[in-house]
């Protein structure tokens, strides 16, 4: 019990200190206003309910899981973006969004049997280079057996730290059959893994490329940069770049992103968040490019969006689509105009807090939060048909993972097409376009839709978001 109230006093000093993190931690600025003390009476009943816990709960509470959950509580009370993010989440999203992590560079999945089964190396990896293939059977990781082990905890058992080796013991066919299977044993150097947002890059008929991105992180813009050299080489003349089902990222990527495309010196998106001590919104953060594209101004570009478009994505339409540098092709975009700083905390050590910060704007000057990017050109696609054309793309590779980037998006991929296929009416719609005329600005005339009408401000006012709390920062 002793111990306990000693966790509890800890917990009441990280209280204290959380409302200084969140005041921007000026104590003296705290203790000299009357409606900043108010802030330590508010959480009182956060330290009475811990108290009587710690008192008669019937069994000796975990007081560290007890802030976790208050934490969790707190973050999710504010709005839907804004979250605790504990220190094994934080290690994760780091190496995430700067495009790398630790481990040997290999893709697993169940088999039909539930066995963990390699799908693919990646190329030049550690596995890659000790020799792993696609399709070996990983029936030990450091001697422990993966039967019943789920992918989740295998994925973690083969990461590690960068220096450190892991063993796997694998099963691989040794005829076309699978009848007979050989045992390797492998012992791997783990290291830095690149971790690709190009999931789909080819040029279709025609020469229009298509590349479509997963998120943005911190490599996102020079791999996208690399690719489009590749496809120019293949033949592309004009490009659809697909940003469907892109949840977004780091706002320096889209940054980085658009001004692939848009000339040096363009405004791609502006933040307004509260000034310190005012409740008011000011200008914070205006970003534009900063070099020349890698494609022409006049090269055809469509973006194609849905309604999980968001965030970095729905930057990156904007901008493209308020300077008439791309259409839009699809449907509305998911509307989250908010950015979220990661806030880094001493106690729990390592954790963090995601905390909306600031509303970003268009060009255009309008912030969608909740309210999306609307097309030039709408192609619904319901979210039936949607599920059934990811299921469909994916099983076009499953069993070779090499054909990643030729997936079967039904006619317009040059796929058969049976009473069974999902027509991509939304990518179809896209090549038509492109293909109707090589002169992109006539494109533009007929197609293009005036901003005001695609770029809609919220309705939500200035002055309410400030009040609520409401921004946006990744």
């Amino acid at each position: 019990m002793h111990n306990s109230k000693s966790q509890f006093l800890s917990l009441l000093v990280f209280l204290t200190g959380a409302v200084l993190v969140l005041s921007n931690g000026f104590a003296g600025r705290v203790l000299a206003q009357d409606d900043q003390v108010d802030v330590y009476r508010s959480i009182a009943p956060i330290g009475e309910a811990l108290n009587e816990i710690v008192e008669n709960y019937v069994d000796d509470p975990n007081v560290d899981e007890i802030v976790e959950g208050a934490l969790v509580g707190m973050m999710n009370a504010l709005d839907r973006h804004s979250s605790y993010i504990s220190a094994d989440m934080f290690r994760e999203m780091r190496q995430e969004t700067e495009g790398q992590f630790d481990g040997i560079g290999v893709s697993i999945r169940m088999d039909d049997d539930q066995n963990i089964t390699v799908f693919q190396p990646i190329p030049g990896s550690p596995a890659a280079t000790a020799g792993i293939h696609a399709g070996d059977m990983i029936v030990e990781i450091d001697e422990v057996s993966t039967q019943g082990m789920g992918l989740g905890d295998a994925a973690q058992r083969i990461r590690g730290p960068e220096g450190t080796t892991v063993h796997l013991t694998v099963l691989r066919p040794v005829d076309a059959e699978g009848s007979d299977h050989e045992i390797l044993e492998f012992e791997i150097e783990r290291g830095k893994i690149p971790i690709e947002s190009i999931v789909e890059a080819r040029v279709l008929e025609g020469g229009v490329g298509y590349v479509r991105l997963s998120d943005f992180k911190g490599n996102t813009a020079s791999d996208l940069a690399d690719r489009i050299e590749d496809l120019k080489e293949e033949g592309m003349t004009s490009l659809v770049l697909d940003l469907r089902w892109n949840p977004g990222g780091l706002l320096s990527a889209s940054k980085e992103v658009a001004e692939l495309f848009l000339p040096t010196d363009t405004l791609v998106t502006y933040t307004k968040g509260r000034t310190p001590g005012s409740g008011v919104l000011g200008d914070d953060l205006r970003l534009y490019t900063s070099r020349q594209p890698v494609v022409p101004e006049n090269f055809p570009i469509i973006v194609l969006t849905n309604e999980s478009t968001a965030s970095s994505s729905e930057i990156v339409t904007g901008a493209l689509q308020y300077w008439s540098r791309a259409i839009v092709v699809g449907e509305k975009t998911y509307g989250k105009g908010s950015v979220q700083t990661v806030i880094p905390l001493r106690r729990p050590a390592e954790s963090a807090l995601r905390l909306t910060t600031a509303h970003y704007y268009t060009p255009g000057d309008v912030t969608i939060d909740e309210e999306g990017i609307r097309p030039d050109v709408e192609v619904p696609l319901p979210l039936e048909d949607q599920r059934r054309l990811l299921q469909q793309m994916y099983e076009s590779y499953e069993s070779d993972a090499a054909l990643r980037h030729e997936q079967n998006h039904g006619s317009v991929t040059g796929n058969e097409v049976t009473d069974d296929t999902v027509e991509d009416v939304q990518l179809k719609r896209a090549v038509e376009i492109l293909r109707e005329d090589d002169v992109f600005e006539r494109l533009v005339a007929r197609y293009h839709r005036d901003v005001s009408e695609t770029q809609v401000a919220a309705t939500r006012g200035e002055e309410e978001g400030a009040e609520e709390g409401d921004g946006d920062s990744r």
